[in-house]
């Protein structure tokens, strides 16, 4: 690539921004962050590892619950590299093809986990409201297809929108506010008309978010009135119960989206911690809570989380 210098042309570095004005402290402020990552990676190998390995959990539940674990992994091994390397080594400097790269990754990730949420909630709907025909409508080929289909929706729609970043030159600053790279943030260093982006990533937004959600919440209704037709209170009880794990992940996912999307569109001019904290919290929260949920909340997996911490089991394989 040409010179960065030049007003006409792309750069070829970007600088990625750790929390501004708390630079001395970065060693520190990395704890929490190193803390958070670990729990993600180990808690999402965990609910693999367990699924993997139980023939009792080779369920459709459970397999879109893979689904979402490993997208979950995926998210957070995106974004380590660089908050790490700032914190610690103070390297803030990212190649134009590296941060494209990056960006690619966290939003077609974000997409998939909204996608794969999305299945959870058809998933209950057919497990309450279906019960008899759960086998047979969600067998395990249907889910790979399922499965392959949100990932190419997720990731083909996502490409026009930065291959077109290649034809924008970026000719003032070259400072991201983030310690990771998102669409966003790129463009409004651009000198150029930025409208198809704007445009187009608003409507990938209302398009992928809104289809998602009102999937999601058609499901609920339908799977509320079934509830509420069932006579027992404690089958009532039952049947909701295997439908809080994913209320949580759904709730756990969109509340930070909808906020640091206010805060993006109403607090343009709030102090910049603002923003780096909601966009922090928007992509290390779902990846760390969402195995802490399911294995609290599910049985099963819970059941073999304490098997493998149970001190006879650690013993003899010391022997």
């Amino acid at each position: 690539m040409a010179n960065a210098n030049d007003n006409n042309v792309l750069p070829s570095i970007f600088y990625l921004t750790g929390i501004p004005g708390y630079e001395a402290a970065h060693c520190w402020i990395s704890i929490p962050f190193c803390l958070l990552y670990l729990i993600a990676i180990v808690g999402n190998s965990t609910i693999l590892h367990i699924i993997r390995t139980d023939p009792n959990l080779h369920e459709p539940m459970y397999y879109f619950l893979t689904m979402l674990s490993i997208t979950d992994m995926g998210m957070s091994l995106s974004t380590l590299p660089t908050v790490l390397r700032i914190f610690w080594f103070n390297a803030n400097e990212i190649t134009f093809d590296a941060c494209v790269t990056q960006m690619f990754f966290i939003h077609s990730l974000s997409l998939m986990e909204s996608a794969v949420l999305l299945a959870m909630a058809f998933d209950r709907y057919v497990a309450i409201c279906n019960p008899l025909r759960y086998a047979t409508i969600l067998t395990p080929r249907r889910i790979i297809c399922a499965g392959l289909v949100l990932l190419l929706r997720s990731t083909a729609l996502l490409l026009p929108l930065l291959i077109h970043l290649l034809w924008y030159p970026f000719c003032d600053s070259h400072e991201l506010s983030h310690s990771f790279c998102l669409q966003l943030d790129m463009i409004r260093l651009a000198c150029a008309d930025t409208t198809f982006n704007s445009l187009y990533g608003l409507g990938l937004v209302i398009f992928f978010w809104g289809v998602d959600s009102l999937g999601i919440i058609m499901s609920y209704i339908f799977i509320l009135r079934s509830v509420l037709g069932i006579a027992s209170r404690e089958e009532r009880l039952k049947a909701l119960n295997t439908c809080a794990s994913h209320i949580c992940a759904v709730l756990i996912l969109y509340v930070p989206m909808i906020g640091l999307s206010m805060v993006h569109r109403f607090a343009k001019h709030s102090s910049p911690l603002v923003h780096i904290f909601m966009a922090n919290i928007y992509l290390l929260v779902p990846p760390v809570l969402n195995p802490i949920i399911y294995s609290v909340k599910t049985k099963q997996i819970r059941r073999r989380i304490l098997q493998l911490l149970e001190p006879q089991r650690c013993l003899s394989a010391f022997k």
